[in-house]
């Protein structure tokens, strides 16, 4: 299960160019299915496509504009691994 957990920090957003990203980025390729038979069941599994090198290197030229306005320990806050364990209720949690 997968939480989204609001918080109060501030991003500066001024130094990236976010030009190219638009709707058409975040779409999926559409992809034509195939009538099911047999000899698809048996098949081996398809390769999943992953992200493509032009999408990773816009990424990170997004990311250079908006990590250099970023100080040490906000950078590190937002690198962080989040968990919930026992007793934490996302509801109660202030960032």
């Amino acid at each position: 299960q997968r939480f989204c957990i609001a918080t109060s920090t501030k991003v500066d957003l001024k130094g990236a160019n976010y030009d190219a990203v638009t709707d058409a980025y975040f779409a999926r390729e559409a992809t034509k299915k195939s009538k099911k038979d047999e000899s698809g069941f048996f098949a081996a599994e398809t390769e999943k496509a992953g992200v493509s090198d032009e999408k990773k290197a816009g990424q990170k030229k997004l990311d250079e504009g908006i990590a250099k306005g970023l100080s040490a320990d906000v950078k590190a806050y937002l690198k962080a691994r989040f968990s919930l364990s026992a007793n934490m209720y996302p509801h109660e949690l202030k960032f």
